[in-house]
């Protein structure tokens, strides 16, 4: 029996192959981070800025991807970007300092922030709309299997082989993407191209970067006291420079003023606070379990994937639930009980049974998906289709740095946490009181919800 496949379909399957190939490398190196910090010789909490890092990359390199793709032509940029990919995961196999760890995952960064926008790009313009749903469901796939594969297989490889082979499956599914795109994909490129606003790029780009890695640092890693404030004081600066610089531009890099729209402001900001609180979960839960509870990293991905699971059942039912009671009263509400869900880590003990750790996770994750869900659909629910391209790129931009801000702060909750109690060594108690004000900052965002209207997002639910 010969196997077939639609010739239309190779270059969506070609792109999610890529995709796919970020979002586990994504997912897989959290489980992984006590078993690294070990060999590095580094605290498990300085790891959060090989996380950071990455996620800041993504953040300032993800607005300029579609004009490079558009400028240079999809293809040359898509399998650029794989290429960049692959030298950042060798870079990771290969180091052997915290430094260098760092600077491999911002590289690796660059690579996927080019894939992810550029690939979605790729899909728009050679399908024929009668094929576009099936197209993109399978750039859903990714997001999907990634989170659920990640953990378990970074935690079997760190077990029972070595934590660098994490990095180095990524070569020859890369290898492969290269081979399929240089022949399956063309090089689609736009003839004429608006000029691209360097300035901006340069002092976003530069600000986002000095001012997530002076707070990531606190002076404890990688840079002194003084020099973490004074990085974080400058990025901060640079970022105020910009807020004058973009209203004299016509076609800015981040256009703020998107954030006049109370949809767009409370799916963005509103967020952006929700996601911080979320985002410490990936980098704290899996040192919970293997620091505070001696789990090993197998057993500990195999337990934090279940997350996800939940998020992928989430997904069949969040479309009625929209319907039925609305976005401000799902967004209000389901904040609370998200970061209840994350609250409730703090009563986790060593000897808790793993049918009940599951059930949390499980449920955590139907929580969070339909969140999520919900922020995306409202973020974009009265935007324009002429300023569709920036509103992609400014939430984006906010997701990533949300993420990177919940691993920053969570690691800092975590640390005031251990010194105000009095000790160096972390403990599983340390866990829980950071887990209890990440989850009191996830409620938190509700407040931002209460000022939409009772029916907005309507057309959108509606459309559901």
């Amino acid at each position: 029996m010969q196997l077939k496949i639609d010739p239309g379909m190779l270059t969506p399957l070609i792109v999610a192959t890529a995709l796919f190939m970020e979002n586990m490398d994504a997912t897989v190196i959290s489980t992984s981070l006590p078993v690294i910090a070990q060999e590095l010789g580094v605290d498990p909490i300085s790891l959060k800025l090989a996380l950071t890092s990455y996620l800041v990359s993504l953040a300032v390199f993800i607005p300029i991807s579609g004009w490079m793709a558009d400028r240079f032509g999809a293809r040359r940029i898509f399998r650029s970007a794989i290429l960049v990919f692959m030298l950042g995961s060798l870079l990771c196999a290969a180091t052997s300092s915290l430094h260098g760890f760092v600077l491999a995952r911002f590289l690796q960064g660059i690579g996927g922030a080019m894939m992810v926008p550029v690939g979605r790009l790729v899909i728009l313009r050679t399908i024929d709309k009668t094929d576009l749903v099936r197209a993109l469901s399978y750039l859903t796939v990714p997001a999907l299997l990634g989170p659920v594969i990640g953990p378990p297989l970074g935690g079997f490889i760190s077990t029972y082989f070595h934590w660098r082979w994490i990095f180095l499956i990524n070569i020859p599914i890369g290898l492969l993407g290269l081979a399929l795109a240089g022949r399956f994909i063309a090089n689609l490129k736009e003839d004429e191209v608006p000029r691209l606003d360097w300035w901006g790029f340069a002092l976003t780009g530069a600000g986002l970067s000095m001012l997530m890695l002076g707070l990531a640092t606190e002076g404890k890693h990688m840079l002194s006291a003084e020099a973490s404030i004074w990085l974080s004081l400058a990025g901060a600066a640079l970022l105020l420079v910009y807020l004058r610089h973009y209203r004299r531009q016509s076609h800015p890099l981040l256009d703020l003023s998107l954030l006049r729209l109370p949809t767009f402001n409370a799916g963005v900001v509103g967020g952006f606070m929700f996601r911080v609180g979320i985002g410490t979960i990936p980098f704290l839960l899996p040192l919970m379990l293997q620091l505070g509870f001696g789990f090993s990293p197998f057993e500990s991905g195999l337990l934090t994937c279940s997350t996800a699971m939940g998020a992928i059942g989430m997904k069949t039912v969040v479309a009625k639930v929209l319907q039925r009671y609305g976005f401000r009263r799902i967004l209000v509400l389901n904040s609370i009980l998200a970061g209840c869900s994350v609250a409730v880590y703090a009563l986790f003990r060593a000897d808790t049974p793993h049918w009940l750790l599951l059930l949390v996770f499980v449920l955590g994750g139907c929580l969070r998906s339909l969140q999520f869900t919900s922020l995306n659909a409202i973020t974009f629910a009265d935007v324009d289709k002429d300023r569709l391209s920036h509103a992609t790129s400014l939430s984006s931009v906010a997701q990533q740095l949300a993420a990177g801000f919940g691993v920053t702060v969570g690691a800092f909750a975590l640390q005031s946490v251990a010194w105000w109690q009095g000790h160096e060594q972390l403990t599983a108690m340390d866990f829980g009181h950071a887990f209890l004000i990440m989850g009191s900052l996830t409620m938190l965002s509700s407040l931002l919800f209460l000022r939409l209207e009772r029916d907005a997002g309507q057309q959108v639910s509606a459309g559901h």
